[in-house]
């Protein structure tokens, strides 16, 4: 796929069913609760109608999709974590022995795990093969990939999309393996948002002082030297990012083609989400945040697209991990709004709800 191919699909997306969202905002009006007593629970049913057209849905099949990828800026010592981690980590992953994919092999879940950029030759056949390279360049002496590569890893994403709403997947979840990507991340993110680096950099999975003081360096230097355009969503991939976020960003663009909810992890796959809304605004209709990461640069993510986490852990393992646990509350959702009685079939007289309906703080809220 070229960037002419890249957009003629962009503008095949199509924006979500306003007639189902309104819909289901009415059947919601009619279930026999207090309004707006459900919280985000019906606001995930509505915006789900809107995904799939149908007022009641059923999330049964789910798969969690992870993009492992080795990135050049760990040579700056940006990480404390060693590379060989990645290979690793993307090999348990598929025996269901990292935290994602042991809370996911509990609930039944999909996993897949892609190689788009391992720095290895030696991955087992369990992951699939869609390797760009042996990891990014070290993005702090030279641009951490092509465009065309930046381009060919937003396929390989739209691909893993595709193939799950071909499996009959009723929702993807994004997540990612890479040592070193919260510093590609930050990077992405102060761009895309021109901000300070300080402002979206955090510690990853643990730095000393000194190390974190050196990792935000290094991004602001290399975001010097390049001076990526934030407008052009291509050009800061292919200069600060990697592509595992790259391919997560197709990924997003992916589930939105082919009507797919699209779960968001942590730090990493929310940056990944801003990057596909940036390339098509509409794709924001199929993204759900699963829950706020303690990394400092979510917060900024999350807010520029407009969005809150519904799940408030703690938690900053990336992976995907909050994803699993999503899904979870996505089928909450939808018992509720499709087992739930009615005022008329519970035998409730709800007039007297007349005026608490016409407050607006009573109103399902959606994106």
């Amino acid at each position: 796929m070229n960037e002419t191919e890249l957009k003629a699909l962009l503008s095949r997306i199509r924006p979500a069913d306003s007639a189902a969202k309104a819909a289901a905002k009415e059947r919601q009006s009619k279930l026999a609760k207090p309004p707006g007593s459900l919280g985000a629970l019906e606001e995930i049913s509505v915006r789900l109608a809107g995904i799939t057209g149908h007022v009641c849905n059923r999330i049964e099949k789910t798969r969690i999709v992870v993009f492992a990828a080795d990135n050049g800026i760990v040579a700056e010592g940006v990480a404390s974590t060693p590379q060989s981690v990645t290979l690793a980590q993307a090999i348990n992953m598929t025996r269901g022995k990292t935290g994602m994919s042991a809370i996911a092999r509990n609930f039944g879940i999909d996993v897949e795990v892609i190689d788009v950029g391992i720095n290895s030759d030696s991955v087992p056949e369990t992951i699939l093969d869609r390797k760009l390279g042996l990891g990014t360049a070290n993005f702090s002496k030279q641009p951490a990939m092509t465009r065309s590569r930046a381009v060919d890893a937003l396929a390989i994403g739209i691909e893993a999309a595709e193939r799950a709403h071909n499996s009959g997947a009723d929702a993807l979840g994004i997540g990612e393996m890479g040592i070193g990507n919260t510093t590609t991340s930050a990077a992405v993110l102060a761009c895309l948002l021109n901000l300070p680096v300080e402002s979206v950099t955090g510690r990853g999975s643990g730095l000393t002082d000194e190390g974190f003081k050196l990792k935000k360096r290094v991004i602001s230097d290399a975001v010097a030297l390049h001076k990526p355009n934030g407008a052009d969503v291509l050009d800061v991939l292919s200069k600060v990012g990697g592509f595992d976020i790259a391919a997560m960003a197709g990924a997003f663009i992916g589930c939105a083609l082919f009507g797919l909810p699209a779960v968001a992890d942590g730090l990493i796959s929310v940056t990944a989400a801003l990057a596909a809304v940036r390339l098509c605004e509409t794709v924001r209709d199929f993204i759900f945040l699963s829950h706020a990461s303690y990394e400092i640069g979510y917060r900024a993510a999350a807010a520029e697209l407009g969005m809150e986490p519904w799940l408030n852990l703690n938690m900053r393992l990336g992976e995907g991990s909050g994803c699993p646990v999503a899904f979870q509350v996505m089928r909450a959702a939808c018992a509720a709004m499709n087992d739930m009685a009615t005022f008329e079939e519970a035998r409730i007289n709800d007039n007297y709800l007349e005026n608490i309906r016409n407050e607006s703080a009573f109103c399902v809220k959606t994106v």
